[in-house]
Order: structure tokens, then C-alpha cells, then sequence
């Protein structure tokens, strides 16, 4: 076996214009012209999206579960039973809402004349709970009633306007001095739309104060801002055309402009650093924006393809609704990538030399003031710049890479105990849906929750509808499966009440409604519904050719998260292959390749612990606007891990590419990280602060999922750039040395060859006497 050789020759890799220097170099010659065309499409975009979007809504099926089966079955026998229902929650503090008898009368009458409702109970006139708690639909004192409303869609993909029929369906009662208040999808589409803008200036104003302090220029401080907002509000455009073609989640334009921020931002700067760089070296303003491009552009080519390639493993959980957040996410990612190979070239054209021109205090770019400028323009690595002083210092980052690679293994361990102690909470981590009685009391969802819950317990927000299909059995037999599965409901764990069944018009299906102890989001809820499909029901109809199912919303969630629970372990194998395998095909070292992918993963299990303790334990949920302890939304973890890890895999390929150009030059494995440290550390460090920025102004929005995902990605960049970056990167380069770059013959002539920074070398050094 035998490592990796450096190209030897002129000292340093020689570097040949490509596709990508040529573009950077022509869209900051014409300027004018690209700047226009960006422009013009983001005005066309949006305008087009105004009069053609489609809507966003929470609205998908999962074929094949017995949620979705047992609702067909009743839309086929009992259709007046089955759709989606919603609770229209009245209360009236003062007196018995028998007095309103008339009102309620005209208001369910009104309700079910309304689109895509299937029917509406009168809780007046309903039969209430005999024989058990009160579960409805009308309180024991007569001040709380629940209007069960069945829809033919899920109410909240029925689009904001429809609330204005509810709204005058529901007036005689409001008239008469009753709350109404909506539960269930119909209060999730009568919740406020999302505004993200406080958020979006949080970041906004954040990532200025970053830039000027870090590189102490006003206008390289503003490019990327700028740039990465018309990225983003064209990405948000052709999201919006992509919704008319499909249905995507209500989070998607928040996810999406979370994530083009956060990376057109990252983008922006990798690029205008480099440029401004190749000015402080005296290159003019076009071949400094081409040689920015060929370089820091083809790292964000790869790190744009990577983030993509994470966000479609999404598919793998076989879940449209999680595969269309991927796609989301990825279309911002992709007009960031667009943006910053054309758009910003350009904006570095128009700015010429001037980009430097006001600033707060002396700009620097990436190289240190007294370090000795390469050939190519960059900081020479391996030996100590000098002036006509004699020997200058490094800067405190290359003096800070040589204290690791004087005591790696204690900076080694000191990064996996802190990630060990944050990933720590992640053992206990409890995957759920979260309810209605997380979100802030203005909403009115949230009213009716707790309207429910006081008149009738929690479980009455989430009940469940058992469905025995008896129409193979033979009529004979009828009545004594009706017995026998009538027994088989008495005295379930977990369950406060569950309805005697009822046959449908047609005689062929038997129905209940079971009503839990907890909360719908509570771990006994979903052991209920476990027990209920996987055992209760089986054994009611044990002899006989019936079929059982467990359907509703709440049912419907738990069949959710037991597919997202059973597809996370295939989707974190195949992002973390796929990420492997660029890593590999860049930078042709085998080590390099598993470090990057098992260090990234030890970060994003510290960010999941994070996320565990602030809202599961309910370490600091308050502060953050969250009523209670809430479970972990169950598709929050595979999100966070796709994102996590392709955005974790940018600041590795940009860190990486510098280790092996200076490792090409200079065979100097030791002093080749310290050098990149010294010459990346501040950009990326920025990067990363902004990135967090941007991430944790989202922790206020009213959306808990958000929240969770804000703050979520927030932690794990900070924690990437810090520990991992700082402690375990530095540390494992430096104890691997040159076995980091070396790869087995056979494997180097099979992968493609990628070169990461435009070297010219093609992967980079060719491997000499690889086994």
C-alpha cells in the first residue's frame, strides 16, 4: 500500500479555464445584461405565480394503511360516516345551550349545505355518552356542545375562503352570545398565514453585522444578502407554479425560504471572499470574478449538488408528502446554486474595484494581513511568509491549528464528549404528532382543544372510529360476531369509552367511536391505537372472515409516524452513502470519505438531542412559545437529518478543498490543515453565523414545527462549525496524515473523476502505487 502523491513540478496544481471561469468571467463583463435578465424573472416568476400558483395545504393519503383502508371502507358503505371530520366547539359560560336550541337547529342546517360536507350532528339532538365519562357531544351541565362536521376533503386544502361560509353558517349562534370555535383541519385553516418577514429581517440584520465585523466591508457585506434574496423569491415563484401541478405541505414556502437563505447567503460569500481576495492580489475585477467562479464556484457546485442529493433521499421513505418537502427545499437550494455561478460573477462586475470602497475598518478577505500571497494568488502554504523585517507570525487561527496538531487525541476527545453529552437526550427521543394544545391561545384551534378537553378530556380531540367489515359474513352469523366483538371493546387499557357498535344502513359494517385517556399526541394514545388494530380487533373477530380496521385523523398520524419510524434508519443509510460517495470522488481519499460522513452524523445526533431536550423535556419550550412538553413531530428528525447533512457538507468540501490544495503543493500533511484552517476559518465561521442566524429568527414563528426545525438547524450548523470543524476536524486530519489521502487502485480507476476547486488535476493527484 502507498499514499497519494502531490503533482510536483511548478510547486502548485496548474490551473486551466473551464466551463465555469469562462461563465463567471463573462457574467461580470456583461453585467448589465445578466443582472436584467435576473430581474426580468424574478418579476415574470412572480407574476406568473400570482395568477397561475396553486395553494399549499396539509391534505395527503398513505395508500396501503389501515387508517386509509378503513376509510374507504366506510366512504363505500357509509359515506355520511366517513370523509374527515371536524368539531364546531360552542360554549356559552353563562347558561345551558338547550335556551339555543333553535340557533343550533339553523346552524347545523346551514353547515351542511355547505361544499364537500358530508353531513353535520345536532348535539341537541345526539344521543350523549351512557355508561362512561362524558364524552359528548353535550356536557353534563349543557354549557359545552361539539357540531361534528364530515367533509369529502380534508378541511384545510378547502383554501381560506371557504371559512367565509363557515363563518355565516355559524352567526345565529355567535348572535345569540355563544363562543364558536373551530377544532381539528377546520381550525388549521382558520389559523393566521405564516409571515416570515420579522424572521427573514431577523436574519437579514444579523448577517450584516456578521459580514461588517468579519471582513469590514459594506457593500461585500451586502452582495450576498441581496443576491440570496432574488435567488430565494424566484425559487418561492416556482415553487408556487410547482404547487399548481401538485400538493405540497403548508410548511413548504417556509422550509424553502428558510433553506435558499441559509445556503444563498453561504454561497454568496464563498465566492465574493475569493474575489475580493484575487483583487487584494492585484487580478482585475473580470478574471478576479472568473477565477472566484472556477474555484469557490465549482466548491458550491459540488456543495449545491450534495444538499440536493440529501433532500431527494427523502423519497426513500416512500411518503409523498416528505419527498415534496425534499423537492421544496431543493428548488431555493438549486436557484441558489444558479445565482451564485451567474448572478453574483455579475454583481462582482458591476462593483469593479469599488467593492471595498466603504468600509467600517480595514477589509480583509481570506488571507491575513503579513501572510505571503502563492503563485495563483492565495496564501503560499507550508512556510513562514517574510518581509524585509525578517519572518512574520501566522494569524491566531494557524497558530490555533498547531496547538491541535501538537495534542490531537485531546482535542479529539474533548469534540466527542461534548457531542456525546448533547446527543445524549436523543435515547429518549419520542416521534409523534404534535396537537392542537401546543400552539399559542390566539389561535382558535387551540380555544377548542381546550374547550374539549375541559368539558369532555383530552381524548375527545382525537377520537377514534373502529370498523368491523362484516360483509363476507355470512347474515347467520351477523349477530354473534356484533357480541362478540362487543365484549372484545369492554374495559381496553388506555381507552376511557368506547361507543357500543352501530351497523350501517346497509347492515354490511359495524362502527364504534373509542375515545382515549390522554391527549392524541400522548404516547397511551398511540399504544391504543397499537392495541386496538393490532390485537383488540383481530380477536373480536377471531372465526370469522371480518375485517377490522382503526381509522381517523388520529389514527391516521400514528400510521404516519410508524412508517416514518421504520424508513428513517434506509433514509440516513442512503444520504450518508450518497454524501460518501461525493467526498470520495472529489478528494480520492478513503478516509476522508468515512471521517466526513461519521462526524457529520455525530453532529446531527447532538442537534437531535438538543431539539429533544427543549421540547420533549420542556427545557426552555416556554421561552420559546410552546404550551407544555410535545413530542417530536415525527418527520422532523428525517428533515433535519437530509438538511443537516448536506449543509454539514459544505463547509466540508470547502475546508477540504484548500487541506488538499495545500497538500497537492506541498506533501505536508500537518501543515497543509493548519494552513487551510487559517484561510478558511473566517469565512466559514461567518457562513455559519449567519446560517444560524437565519435559521434560529425562525424559532418565532407560531408554527411549532417551525420552531422545532429552526431551531433544530440552527444548533446543528453552530455545533458543525464549532466542534466539528474546530476540535474534530483539524484533530482527525492530523492523526490520519497521509493515509487520509489514499485509496485503493481499484476504486480510483472506477469513481469519476471531480475536481472540487478547478486545480486543473482532475481528483487531484494521481494516485502512484495504490493497492
Amino acid at each position: 500500500m502507498s499514499h497519494q502523491q502531490p503533482a510536483h513540478g511548478s510547486g502548485t496544481p496548474v490551473r486551466r479555464a473551464g466551463v465555469l471561469q469562462a461563465t463567471g468571467s463573462w457574467c461580470a463583463r456583461h453585467f448589465v445584461v445578466v443582472i436584467v435578465l435576473w430581474i426580468a424573472a424574478l418579476v415574470a416568476l412572480q407574476a406568473v405565480q400570482h395568477a397561475y400558483g396553486g395553494d399549499y395545504s396539509d391534505n395527503f393519503a398513505i395508500p396501503g394503511t389501515q387508517s386509509q383502508d378503513g376509510l374507504d371502507v366506510l366512504e363505500k358503505h357509509a359515506p355520511s360516516a366517513g370523509g374527515y371530520s371536524s368539531q364546531v366547539v360552542v360554549h356559552d359560560a353563562d347558561k345551558s345551550l338547550s335556551g339555543l336550541s333553535s340557533q343550533m337547529s339553523t346552524v347545523v342546517g346551514s353547515l351542511q349545505k355547505l361544499p364537500d360536507v358530508l353531513s353535520a350532528q345536532n348535539p341537541l339532538t345526539a344521543p350523549s355518552s351512557t355508561g362512561g365519562p362524558d364524552v359528548g357531544p353535550l356536557s353534563a351541565d349543557g354549557k359545552t356542545a361539539y357540531i361534528t362536521v364530515r367533509f369529502s376533503e380534508q378541511p384545510s386544502s378547502l383554501g381560506s375562503g371557504y371559512l367565509d361560509g363557515v363563518d355565516s353558517a355559524v352567526r345565529p349562534l355567535r348572535s345569540a352570545g355563544a363562543a364558536v370555535e373551530y377544532g381539528g383541519s377546520l381550525g388549521e385553516l382558520a389559523r393566521p398565514k405564516a409571515n416570515d418577514r420579522v424572521s427573514e429581517a431577523i436574519g437579514f440584520g444579523v448577517a450584516v453585522l456578521v459580514l461588517l465585523i468579519g471582513f469590514g466591508s459594506l457593500l461585500a457585506a451586502l452582495l450576498p444578502l441581496i443576491t440570496a434574496l432574488i435567488c430565494v423569491v424566484c425559487g418561492l415563484g416556482l415553487l408556487g407554479l410547482l404547487a399548481a401541478a401538485t400538493t405540497f405541505a403548508t410548511v413548504s414556502p417556509t422550509l424553502a425560504t428558510m433553506i435558499g437563505l441559509g445556503v444563498g447567503i453561504d454561497y454568496a460569500l464563498f465566492l465574493v471572499t475569493r474575489h475580493r481576495q484575487n483583487l487584494m492580489d492585484g487580478r482585475d475585477p473580470v478574471a478576479a470574478a472568473g477565477a472566484a467562479t472556477a474555484t469557490s464556484g465549482r466548491a458550491v457546485l459540488l456543495s449545491g449538488c450534495t444538499v440536493i442529493i440529501a433532500l431527494c433521499g427523502l423519497w426513500v421513505s416512500g411518503i409523498g408528502f416528505i419527498g415534496k418537502l425534499g423537492v421544496a427545499a431543493a428548488v431555493t437550494v438549486v436557484t441558489a446554486v444558479l445565482g451564485a455561478l451567474t448572478l453574483v460573477p455579475a454583481m462582482l462586475g458591476l462593483t469593479g474595484r469599488y467593492i471595498d470602497r466603504i468600509h467600517v475598518r480595514k477589509p480583509v478577505a481570506e488571507v491575513e494581513p503579513g501572510a505571503e500571497p502563492g503563485p495563483d494568488g492565495s496564501a503560499r502554504p507550508g512556510r513562514e511568509p517574510t518581509t524585509e523585517r525578517g519572518p512574520t507570525t501566522h494569524g491566531t487561527w494557524h497558530r490555533y491549528a498547531q496547538r491541535v496538531e501538537r495534542r490531537p487525541w485531546w482535542f479529539l476527545a474533548a469534540g466527542v464528549v461534548v457531542l456525546a453529552v448533547l446527543a445524549f437526550p436523543v435515547l429518549f427521543i419520542q416521534l409523534g404528532h404534535i396537537g392542537d394544545g401546543a400552539d399559542p391561545r390566539s389561535f382558535t384551534d387551540r380555544r377548542a382543544y381546550d374547550l374539549m378537553s375541559s368539558a369532555f378530556g383530552p381524548g375527545s380531540n382525537g377520537p377514534l372510529t373502529l370498523v368491523i367489515d362484516q360483509s363476507e359474513v355470512p347474515q347467520s352469523d351477523r349477530s354473534a360476531l356484533e357480541s362478540q366483538a362487543q365484549q372484545s371493546l369492554a374495559k381496553v387499557p388506555d381507552a376511557a369509552f368506547i361507543t357500543p357498535l352501530t351497523a350501517t344502513q346497509d347492515g354490511d359494517v359495524l362502527t364504534a367511536t373509542a375515545y382515549s385517556v390522554a391527549a392524541p399526541q400522548d404516547e397511551r394514545t398511540t399504544s391504543l391505537v397499537d392495541h386496538l388494530s393490532d390485537d383488540v380487533l383481530p380477536a373480536a373477530v377471531h372465526g370469522t372472515a371480518a375485517d377490522t380496521y382503526v381509522t381517523g385523523t388520529t389514527a391516521a398520524q400514528v400510521d404516519f409516524l410508524d412508517i416514518v419510524s421504520s424508513r428513517l434508519p434506509l433514509i440516513i443509510a442512503v444520504v450518508v452513502g450518497l454524501a460518501f460517495l461525493v467526498i470520495l470522488a472529489v478528494f480520492r481519499g478513503l478516509l476522508v470519505a468515512v471521517k466526513a460522513a461519521l462526524l457529520n452524523v455525530l453532529s446531527i445526533a447532538a442537534s437531535y438531542g438538543v431539539v429533544v431536550a427543549v421540547f420533549q423535556w420542556g427545557w426552555g419550550g416556554p421561552a420559546l412559545g410552546v404550551s407544555g412538553d410535545v413530542p417530536i413531530e415525527s418527520y422532523v428528525p428525517m428533515m433535519m437529518f437530509a438538511i443537516v447533512f448536506g449543509l454539514s457538507m459544505d463547509y466540508e468540501i470547502f475546508l477540504l478543498t484548500r487541506i488538499h490544495e495545500a497538500w497537492l503543493a506541498t506533501n505536508d500533511p500537518r501543515a497543509s490543515v493548519a494552513h487551510a484552517l487559517e484561510i478558511t476559518a473566517r469565512v466559514i465561521t461567518c457562513a455559519a453565523l449567519i446560517m444560524v442566524s437565519v435559521f434560529a429568527a425562525f424559532i418565532i414563528s407560531d408554527n411549532i414545527v417551525v420552531k422545532m426545525l429552526g431551531l433544530g438547524l440552527a444548533v446543528s450548523v453552530l455545533i458543525d462549525a464549532t466542534v466539528v470543524r474546530l476540535l474534530l476536524v483539524p484533530a482527525v486530519m492530523t492523526l490520519l496524515g497521509r493515509a487520509a489521502w489514499w485509496t485503493p487502485r481499484w476504486l480510483d480507476r472506477v469513481l469519476p473523476h471531480l475536481d472540487a476547486e478547478g486545480s486543473g488535476t482532475t481528483g487531484g493527484a494521481k494516485a502512484s502505487g495504490n493497492t
